[in-house]
């Protein structure tokens, strides 16, 4: 299925790689594209993760890992669209600028269910820090998930699930 073909409130389950990343790599990413220099990590056809995984047990591939309030991220996701990401995943509503610039670049903002961290972090098979490692669960992240439940908060038409 193609991004452009998801509905506002259609609920998928989703199985591959999400990149992982916060406020804090956010940021420093912003910081390197200004200066011109090329990101660390290739984004391009990426879905980013909003959340910051816990300590990772012994023997597990994360710890508890949910999504992060989406609405502080708006001002970095333009530049993520500019730099491929198709989706972004995370939990509440969005700015009317992040709307817009899911209809424009023809994204999506999908939501996962908030306090179930635990829960989430069985469908997490594998994980790995891509860059950043200094800013600790505030890393880049790539994880490998299976039937990772997903709802289309925001279409790639602007359409959301949220009231006005």
């Amino acid at each position: 299925m193609r991004i452009e073909d998801l509905k506002a409130g259609q609920e998928i389950r989703y199985s591959g790689k999400l990149i992982v990343m916060r406020d804090q790599a956010q940021r420093r990413l912003k910081e390197i594209v200004d200066r011109g220099e090329e990101p660390p990590v290739d984004l391009r056809g990426q879905i980013v993760f909003y959340a910051g995984p816990a300590k990772t047990p012994s023997g597990k591939p994360v710890g508890a890992i949910g999504p992060t309030t989406s609405a502080r991220m708006d001002d970095y996701l333009e530049m993520l669209f500019k730099l491929g990401v198709i989706a972004t995943i995370g939990k509440g509503k969005r700015s009317k600028k992040a709307i817009e610039a899911c209809k424009k670049w023809k994204r999506v903002y999908f939501v996962t269910p908030s306090g179930t961290a635990a829960a989430l972090s069985k469908r997490v098979k594998k994980s790995r820090v891509l860059a950043f490692e200094d800013l600790g669960p505030e890393a880049i992240y790539e994880i490998e998930v299976e039937d990772f439940p997903l709802i289309v908060a925001i279409d790639s038409n602007g359409n959301t699930i949220f009231k006005e």
